[in-house]
């Protein structure tokens, strides 16, 4: 059974997917904090800091420097490259 907070997850997923820069601001938050439904996940939480950041966030810089600092370098380079891919998915689908 799904709950609230799954749904909500998926939501916030399928929009942050779709380019919502707030949407994956969010999902750094939930992901950082494990709240929401997300399980504490640093890398997960990068990687939507990340994807916030290059949709224009004003915040999610300063939130994916923050959790960097609870990082190793290849936590941070696994994060990067799961942006990177992440976003190379939306752009094949826009296209």
């Amino acid at each position: 059974m799904m709950t609230f907070n799954d749904a909500l997850l998926e939501r916030r997923i399928a929009e942050a997917t779709a380019g919502n820069a707030d949407a994956a601001y969010d999902l750094g938050v939930a992901f950082s904090t494990g709240t929401a439904g997300a399980a504490l996940d640093l890398i997960a939480a990068h990687m939507w800091f990340n994807l916030s950041s290059a949709g224009g966030n004003d915040a999610a810089p300063a939130a994916r420097a923050e959790i960097s600092e609870d990082m190793t370098a290849r936590e941070i380079a696994t994060a990067q490259r799961a942006a990177r891919d992440l976003l190379a998915g939306m752009r094949r689908r826009a296209a």
